[in-house]
């Protein structure tokens, strides 16, 4: 049976809520970079069809998007009372290191309420949004829910299923190629991709690697092209413990080594140049890839960027821990060479994971795909209740 068209009062009522809450996503976007492990949040507050305030949440422990918005309406004597309030997350509804925002928002009493996405985040879950219906305040969810997700995949995934959400960067050729046989890979893509990489370190919690990627490239793993306050975590994965103290990424950053034969002499000797030694059970004989997610997932890693060897980033997607793919390909063929991901013969074509196209844009000479795992991504929506 077909669903009837809504009427024009109501089409243009959710045209309109489409428009700001677009613009309230726009300003969660102005903060990807800064508001970790807290997610991404815009609000704008709208009467008569006119912008009155608008805010964005700012580096943990700082007010978030509605106190942002709530205080710009303030400074410039302006009454919310009777106005919408857009915000792309459901106002939280605890005392974390801020007060509450659904009191701020019921004592400014609004007439309604828009919220794009709910809060995963158990100790909000529905209660923001119930204390607003039950202030008498119009509430509306759901308006631009997946564009929110999108903002907010690792928040989201840390709050439900206690792991960061995982890209795997990847530099290759048209045929599928990252390095030559002997190992030689700088550089397969151009200046603008590697600068447009930047933009997704910068964006994440950390930055992970392997101790072979520490061995053969020496990388420095931190943020160049990109201007940010928060640079993230740089981590490798070091299973025997043979990292070289020396490597260019202990430049006094944090850096955190994950291995199954941590040593205490040298630990300490890397803990002068701030970087933390983590032991971590193994699996045949190497770092468990998995309990290595369940721990940054309980330290408040909601976003991890990964930029390692075909050996590490296969592992990685065997232990299922890998949700997007990330892959910048260059307009060349190399024939013989190092593939992507190593990944064990498989006997069925069902056995292949599976990876939804969700983007794709040239970036200088190369071109930049996206992927997310199908079941992951589908797994995030019904947690986040879309």
């Amino acid at each position: 049976m077909s669903t009837p068209l809504p009427s024009s009062v109501s089409r243009e009522a959710a045209n309109q809520d489409l428009h700001w809450m677009r613009r309230a996503l726009a300003l969660a976007e102005s903060v990807l970079y800064i508001t970790d492990p807290n997610p991404r949040v815009g609000c704008v507050i709208v009467r008569d069809g006119q912008l009155i305030a608008s805010g964005a949440t700012q580096p943990a422990g700082g007010p978030h998007a509605e106190v942002m918005a709530l205080r710009q309406a303030a400074a410039q004597g302006v009454d919310i009372a009777g106005a919408t309030v857009y915000v792309t997350l459901e106002p939280c509804s605890h005392h974390g290191r801020t007060p509450p925002c659904a009191d701020a928002l019921i004592a400014a009493r609004p007439a309604r309420v828009v919220i794009a996405l709910s809060d995963p985040n158990p100790l909000v879950a529905g209660r923001g949004e119930r204390r607003l219906r039950e202030a008498g305040i119009a509430v509306t969810v759901g308006v631009c829910a997946e564009e929110s997700l999108a903002l907010n995949p690792g928040f989201v995934a840390r709050m439900t299923r206690a792991t960061p959400w995982v890209w795997l960067k990847l530099a290759a050729t048209l045929d599928g190629r990252i390095a030559l046989p002997n190992g030689k890979s700088q550089w397969i893509t151009g200046d603008a991709a590697r600068a447009d990489g930047h933009h997704w370190r910068a964006r994440s919690s950390v930055v992970l690697t392997g101790s072979g990627t520490v061995a053969a490239d020496n990388p420095q793993l931190n943020i160049r092209h990109v201007d940010t306050v928060r640079p993230p975590i740089k981590a490798v994965v070091d299973s025997r413990f043979e990292i070289d103290e020396n490597a260019r990424l202990f430049d006094g950053t944090q850096v955190w080594v994950f291995t199954c034969s941590p040593e205490a002499t040298k630990s300490a000797r890397l803990a002068a140049k701030n970087a933390l030694v983590i032991p971590m059970p193994a699996s045949n004989g190497r770092v468990d890839l998995a309990a290595m997610m369940r721990w940054m997932g309980e330290h408040e890693v909601n976003e991890v960027h990964v930029e390692a060897g075909a050996r590490l980033s296969g592992a990685l997607l065997q232990a299922g821990c890998v949700d997007e793919l990330l892959i910048y390909l260059a307009p060349m063929l190399m024939g013989p060479g190092l593939g992507m991901v190593r990944l064990p013969e498989l006997d069925e074509l069902t056995a292949m994971q599976r990876f939804a196209f969700t983007g794709a844009a040239p970036v200088g000479e190369d071109m930049r795909l996206r992927a997310r795992h199908v079941e992951h991504w589908l797994a995030l929506r019904q947690f986040a209740r879309i």
